[in-house]
């Protein structure tokens, strides 16, 4: 039984529409943050569908012939159709494969690659991630797992070996990116996409062309794409991990793919432009960077040949991971220096022992 002042309190938390179960935030908050997380999602996926139909275009212009251009106008029903036709059609399991894993696999790397675009800064945000490029780096370094598993459980020897080209890859450029967003939270001074997106004033790929090089080819590893895409190489292990998937779980792993592809753009287009698509208080500027980064990728595909495995390996352990290493060494004492001049503000109320606290009020940027 219940006595009347709680009775009371229950009814003042029902009243104010606050949530004990979260700290006591407004039911309104919690609605509308996972209102938008779940429209982002829904928009990723519908933005796969298209950048899928541009990328095709785009190649088919590359190579001097049409993309698809038949149906309706311009070919727009044409990734519909192939996602209808993917998961309609009939679904087969090879009989020696692991029957729970082989169907978890791109269920996992989805629903990863999903998770990444809870960071998405565009201008009417109601769910902010605070460590949200430590929260970056987590989901993607658990994102290999699931190219791990759908290549084992398959129990197929082109599987398998696709797995560990892909799983070498992508660990190996795991420290690559890890560094170069280092540097770059350095200069700004925070983990927060948002106040990145914020407080930086100027951009990376002015100031620091080495670092957008080095970010843009990380990149094109990171998320196996020519010339870097070895864990689908056709040509030596027929698909890759994914040989023996098909219908449904082949679309799932295709749309897992394509979500990582841009998501890792809207990461780019937020660190490396920073602030320019504050300037008109719009996520309009956002997209169009995200889509020019995007065209730029497709424009690589199409033009550069693949390279050999192991100087794929050698050229982010012997090249990269030195550079990065050198610049970081550089610039954190230089950056330290510049915090006292460009942005640290004395707390005279909070003297302790002869010492003036120090606060920070901006971006290096």
């Amino acid at each position: 039984m219940f006595d009347s002042s709680t009775l009371l309190t229950m009814w003042q938390i029902n009243a104010s529409g606050l949530n004990p179960a979260y700290g006591g935030t407004p039911l309104s908050m919690i609605f509308s943050a996972w209102l938008s997380i779940i429209l982002s999602y829904i928009l990723a996926l519908i933005a796969i569908a298209f950048y899928t139909l541009i990328e095709r275009k785009f190649l088919g212009y590359f190579q001097t012939r049409k993309g698809p251009n038949k149906p309706s106008l311009i070919g727009i029903p044409v990734p519909f159709a192939d996602a209808i036709k993917l998961f309609t059609k009939e679904q087969s399991t090879p009989l020696i494969s692991n029957k729970f894993p082989f169907h978890f696999a791109p269920i996992l790397g989805l629903t990863l690659a999903l998770l990444i675009w809870v960071l998405y800064p565009h201008t009417y945000q109601s769910f902010f991630v605070t460590f949200g490029v430590l929260y970056f780096l987590c989901v993607r370094s658990i994102n290999v797992y699931s190219t791990f598993i759908a290549g084992w459980c398959s129990n197929s020897k082109y599987a398998l070996l696709g797995a560990l080209r892909g799983v070498a890859q992508t660990i190996s450029y795991e420290v690559s990116i890890t560094l170069i967003l280092l540097r770059a939270l350095v200069l700004t001074s925070s983990i927060d996409l948002t106040l990145i997106t914020i407080n930086q004033h100027s951009s990376i790929i002015i100031i620091f062309p080495l670092i957008t090089a080095l970010w843009f080819i990380t990149n094109l590893a990171e998320t196996n794409r020519t010339p870097f895409d070895f864990a689908e190489g056709e040509s030596e292990l027929v698909s890759g991990f994914n040989v023996e998937y098909r219908s449904g779980v082949f679309a799932l792993i295709f749309m897992a793919e394509y979500t990582s592809i841009l998501a890792m753009r809207i990461i780019t287009a937020t660190i490396i432009f920073g602030n320019l698509n504050t300037i008109f208080l719009s996520s309009i500027l956002l997209v169009i960077e995200t889509l020019l980064i995007s065209i730029l990728f497709i424009w690589v595909r199409a033009t550069m040949p693949r390279i050999r495995y192991d100087h794929l390996i050698y050229l982010t352990w012997k090249r990269f991971l030195p550079v990065s290493l050198s610049i970081l060494i550089i610039l954190i004492p230089l950056a330290h220096l510049s915090w006292y001049d460009a942005g640290w503000t004395d707390n005279s109320d909070d003297v302790n022992y002869g010492c003036t606290p120090r606060t920070w009020t901006g971006s290096l940027l």
